[in-house]
């Protein structure tokens, strides 16, 4: 997958990273891993942290939106797993404010876990302030404050040494 290069831009990236991060995010999120939320989110921070940091010079915020999207609804999917029975999900998502009739119609829908992950219920219950406060990097607020204009290093211009 080829990202389009823009004119007068500047760094561009040949090869789109979110597509190699999403493999490795795969690997971190998977739902059949026996480990708390919290640990799986410190896992993919850990792993985020150094990847937007070595693609801080590139233009790839609309990338690093959709990537940012996608794991939320992937984090998502796996916390809704973890509450396993109709009773559990419905009582967790009553627990976050989603209402009763909303909760119970959620809880008993037979589609998959990742269709849930997308509903709006799921999307009410676990806010993108949810995901702050468990600690999960915002991958494009992350690139805005490391990615710097002008000089590569984000440092005033040399002056010359006399």
């Amino acid at each position: 997958m080829c990202a389009r290069r823009r004119r007068g831009t500047g760094h561009g990236l040949k090869r789109l990273p979110p597509a190699k991060a999403g493999d490795r995010l795969r690997q971190i999120t998977k739902r059949n891993r026996a480990i708390s939320l919290e640990q799986m989110v410190g896992e993919a921070n850990s792993f985020l942290a150094g990847w937007v940091t070595y693609f801080r010079h590139a233009h790839t915020r609309s990338e690093l939106r959709g990537l940012d999207g996608w794991l939320r609804r992937k984090l998502r999917c796996v916390r809704l797993k973890q509450c396993k029975q109709p009773q559990g999900l419905r009582r967790f998502l009553k627990q976050f404010g989603v209402p009763p009739r909303q909760a119970r119609e959620l809880a008993s829908s037979g589609r998959g876990w990742w269709c849930l992950a997308n509903s709006l219920q799921a999307k009410r219950a676990m806010t993108i302030d949810w995901f702050d406060q468990l600690g999960l990097i915002n991958l494009t607020a992350r690139h805005t404050v490391l990615h710097t204009q002008g000089n590569r290093r984000g440092t005033w211009p040399v002056c010359p040494v006399v």
